[in-house]
């Protein structure tokens, strides 16, 4: 005898969706929505743009082959069709599904129980809640475990103010009078709304500005991304469910209580009672014997997603044209999202920036892009700004500590923040740190709050007025002692000063030139009173290679910038900047040769 393998015995006890087309619902004219269920939105986790590349035009079957399972922007109905502007309505989609209306106390319960039958698509719950359909704890003892006519005439009464038989219904005032001549002790448990009955209407005038306040998808917040309508068709609600749950099925009041709905996996998108599968009559059949008052609905509902729900991979898959690649990464600085486009890329670049800020607020305010290399030796970047607020001002926070950036005229380098942490651990409270290119003082004031002293210094007068600005605002100011003068002019007066204190670590985080200035300690302790006692400093230096060994060839610059070729050397990758090019720092101390050499 044949046996199955393990892998198909496995997906026969647990079924995953497969692929199918949905068939749109055709609603007859007397169709109407009964009522609107809204979901809020899980917190969305930014994430990096997917590489993958889609067509922008391409037939509805070859789409549906690709996407088969899953929401996709190439399946459900469009509700908007705009191709001349960029309109978030035209990534508004329709799908056509079935849920399971049941009490809400046992929704839990049903949903791990049909886990594998359930929607369970991203960023949507498989529960949906019915506004308007909760019942208060303090009316669940006027429902009790049965449906006798007198709990049920008390329930309708709190509910409405009248039940059957009760003829016409009084106006609100007279009503209001009504209650209060019966007020008693128990009042406020059977009529806590009593002040709301006799309560005005809103006035034509405020019912028609809340109208035009752009309110037009009733009962969507301004952070939703999905919502669910329930159409329920004329006759629906006489559907039996005998065939389901069995001939001993006691037909009931329809609902007495708060309900959910259980969304249904797609490939069960307009199917009836009998075309469910036998897993799920078996678990509803189950709750059937379990409870007395339980009752199930298969209702039909259409699930609309907007531009919110869509991530920014598959807005831009949906833009951009066939074959282009979808850029793959921005870096964040405070609220400024910088672009590093491909001259492909650029035709589209506003488009791009949009989805970007859309998809990443509010944390992104600016979206920009940088249009040409670092040439300067101020190392400041050109940036056009392409969407958002065209300042290039923001905060950035790093390792507690506050730094204003003005990103047209200085330097800043977000993805460095985790060697700049490594960098500080390899200081002690009794270091003096020297840094010779501070910037805006990302290294120098994160050193002021663990170290004795720090000198900084930078070429740009711009920067030095942010690092000024920096050490203020943290409260740092009297640790740290600011200069503006280029690098070597800088090494030469602070070693030769005789008010400085015996510098212990150097930093030199130029990656470009760094190794270039390196010359300047040759003969810095020379000059200097030989019976003193000094201190040979620690320097950390950066710079960048694109040689086969990277390790090798940096330390061959270092030794020929030092003309010195016997001294330990630690040397560590930073980061690919590039194909093929790495930013690495060199640690080592300052040879006692180099130091006093003439």
């Amino acid at each position: 005898m044949y046996v199955l393998p393990r892998q198909i015995q496995l997906m026969a006890l647990y079924p995953l969706p497969s692929a199918i087309i949905l068939n749109k619902l055709i609603i007859s004219s007397t169709s109407s929505l009964h009522f609107t269920c809204r979901f809020s939105p899980k917190p969305l986790i930014p994430s990096l743009f997917s590489t993958t590349t889609a067509a922008s035009t391409t037939s509805s079957s070859t789409l549906f082959q690709h996407h088969s399972y899953g929401p996709s922007l190439y399946k459900g109905h469009k509700k908007h069709q705009n191709t001349d502007n960029f309109d978030e309505e035209n990534f508004t989609r329709v799908f056509d599904i079935t849920a399971l209306r049941v009490p809400s106390e046992h929704c839990f319960s049903l949903e791990s129980k049909l886990r594998g039958h359930l929607l369970n698509w991203p960023r949507i719950r498989n529960i949906a809640r019915v506004p308007g359909d909760d019942i208060d704890d303090e009316l669940k003892e006027f429902i009790g475990n049965n449906n006798d006519a007198e709990t049920l005439t008390a329930l309708e009464r709190r509910i409405y103010g009248k039940a059957e038989g009760d003829g016409e219904k009084m106006c609100s005032v007279l009503y209001r009078d009504k209650l209060a001549r019966t007020f008693n002790s128990t009042g406020y448990v059977k009529f806590q709304n009593l002040a709301k009955l006799s309560r005005p209407k809103k006035s034509k005038k405020k019912r028609e500005e809340e109208e035009g306040s752009g309110r037009q998808r009733k009962g969507l917040g301004r952070n939703e991304m999905a919502l669910v309508e329930v159409v329920e068709e004329e006759g629906s609600g006489d559907e039996d469910l005998s065939g389901l749950l069995g001939d001993d099925f006691i037909r009931r009041r329809k609902w007495s209580g708060s309900t959910r709905l259980l969304l249904l996996d797609e490939r069960y998108a307009n199917k009836g009672i009998e075309e469910l599968p036998e897993a799920i009559k078996a678990v509803l059949k189950e709750h059937n014997e379990e409870s007395t008052r339980l009752s199930f609905e298969i209702v039909r509902c259409k699930l609309t997603l907007f531009y919110n729900y869509w991530q920014m991979n598959e807005v831009l898959e949906v833009l951009l044209p066939q074959g282009m690649i979808v850029p793959s990464a921005f870096e964040t600085v405070g609220h400024i999202a910088h672009l590093n486009l491909r001259d492909e890329h650029l035709p589209y670049k506003k488009l791009i920036a949009k989805v970007v800020l859309d998809k990443n607020k509010p944390k992104i305010q600016t979206v920009a892009n940088k249009i040409d290399a670092i040439h300067n030796d101020y190392r400041t970047m050109q940036l056009e700004v392409l969407a958002g607020n065209h300042s290039l001002v923001t905060t950035v926070v790093e390792n507690g500590l506050y730094f204003d950036v003005d990103l047209a005229t200085v330097y800043w380098n977000s993805r460095l923040a985790t060697e700049r942490q490594r960098l500080l651990s390899c200081f002690t409270h009794d270091d003096v740190v020297c840094d010779v290119f501070a910037g805006i003082g990302p290294i120098a004031i994160s050193a002021a709050k663990k170290v004795k002293y720090v000198y900084a210094n930078d070429l740009n007068p711009s920067a030095v007025e942010y690092l000024e600005r920096n050490s203020v605002r943290n409260k740092l100011e009297r640790k740290i002692e600011i200069f503006n003068m280029d690098g070597r002019r800088f090494i030469d007066s602070i070693f030769a000063s005789e008010k400085t204190r015996a510098i212990t670590q150097v930093v030199m985080n130029l990656p470009n030139d760094a190794a270039e200035f390196l010359d300047s300690f040759r003969g810095i302790f020379g000059k200097r009173n030989k019976g003193r006692q000094f201190t040979l400093p620690r320097i950390h230096v950066y710079g960048f290679s694109k040689a086969q060994d990277p390790e090798f060839d940096f330390h061959e610059q270092i030794r020929i910038a030092l003309s010195e070729v016997a001294f330990e050397v630690e040397m560590r990758k930073v980061r690919l900047v590039a194909p093929g090019k790495w930013m690495l720092c060199a640690s080592f101390v300052l040879p006692e040769t180099v130091a006093f050499s003439k």
